[in-house]
């Protein structure tokens, strides 16, 4: 609706006459209903409510320009726009209905499918991402080796993540592991504790031992994540770890164990070898190695030219992680060890950066098969 311009000087607003404004309302609306009645759709219903009762709509136009109606015929003129509104909300509402019944009416025409006609077989079949494949592989070996699966959160509380496993808040190897931190915990045991991204599935360890009494002999694959970004390490990946708890527990064990599963995945021609390492929740502690499945050793940019591949950490657990959980170190000796998913998929299918596992090319993890 047109509003008169204000005069200039110190003339006052000429009063408007709302009877004709009124009745411009109803026309306009008159014909703009009668075109939606014909095809009640919803969104034509919704913007005919919208043009008419909406914050900018025309009904709201008239009812701001009752502030230049003049105060004596304001009643008059107020019950005008009223009745207006009454009238346009009720139409509204009864299209709102019969729109309802458009909606039904639509999906009754759909053309009925009939399942009698034969399977257009020459789409493409789906595929497991490598990720998957190789957690199905790694839990269907190490369940033949008598393990069982256990799973824990993902935000954790430090606790769990650094402190139980020998890393205090002072340990030089946080500094090993960027972590994203999250807010700290409100209320409980953990009051104002640090919460985290775990950096490791190390954590699982704890939960299970803190649940459990050995022997235990446990895997807890799972995603973890780090400040770390290059052709071998991604800021969120997956690993999997395992330890064994028992009497009489060995290094020689640990050594078989992962020997083992390696062999099992990429063959009985493969060679692994041990190198002492430190990590803080082992002692002893060790990295293993395969060779390099890219170049078969020769040296390639994968393994940095040495024909060797770090797989993962392993040692027999600290007697400081046995005291967290309260287990008696005297009775109980175990070992641990973890490793990334993701770093083994690149080995087992030969790829050059381990970063295509996480782009989300459709053509690349396409060509994967479906069962592992």
């Amino acid at each position: 609706m047109n509003h008169p311009e204000t005069p200039t000087g110190s003339q006052k607003p000429a009063p408007l006459n709302m009877s004709e404004a009124a009745e411009a309302v109803r026309t306009q609306f008159a014909a703009d209903h009668a075109r939606v009645a014909a095809n009640p759709s919803p969104k034509a219903v919704e913007e005919l409510r919208l043009a008419f009762l909406g914050r900018k709509g025309r009904v709201q136009d008239l009812i701001e320009g009752l502030r230049n109606v003049a105060k004596e015929q304001r009643p008059e003129a107020g019950k005008i726009v009223n009745s207006v509104r009454q009238d346009v909300d009720g139409a509204v509402t009864a299209l709102q209905e019969r729109a309802k019944a458009w909606i039904l009416n639509e999906r009754l025409n759909i053309p009925q499918v009939d399942v009698s006609l034969p399977v257009d077989d020459s789409t493409p079949a789906g595929a497991l991402h490598p990720v998957s494949l190789m957690r199905r592989v790694l839990i269907r070996e190490f369940r033949r080796l008598g393990f069982t699966i256990y799973d824990g959160p993902e935000i954790d509380f430090d606790f769990y993540n650094f402190s139980a496993l020998n890393i205090p808040e002072s340990h030089p190897a946080r500094d090993m592991q960027d972590t994203f931190y999250v807010a700290p915990a409100t209320g409980g045991a953990f009051d104002g504790q640090k919460m985290l991204l775990r950096t490791q599935t190390s954590n699982i360890q704890i939960h299970a031992m803190l649940a459990e009494k050995p022997p235990l002999r446990v895997i807890a694959p799972g995603r973890v994540f780090r400040c770390d970004s290059d052709i071998t390490h991604t800021p969120m990946f997956h690993q999997i770890e395992g330890f064994v708890v028992d009497k009489g527990v060995t290094f020689a064990n640990l050594k078989a164990t992962i020997d083992t599963f390696l062999k099992a995945i990429y063959g009985r021609e493969l060679k692994t070898r041990f190198r002492p390492s430190f990590f803080p929740f082992v002692e002893p502690g060790a990295e293993f190695d395969v060779q390099c499945t890219i170049c078969s050793g020769a040296g390639c940019r994968v393994c940095k030219n040495t024909g060797w591949l770090e797989v993962g950490g392993c040692g027999m657990i600290h007697p400081k992680v046995f005291e967290a959980v309260g287990y008696d170190s005297e009775e109980y000796s175990g070992f641990a060890f973890g490793f990334g998913i993701d770093r083994m998929a690149m080995l087992k299918y030969a790829l050059p950066d381990l970063r295509q596992l996480f782009e989300g090319d459709h053509d690349f993890l396409g060509q994967f098969p479906v069962h592992a």
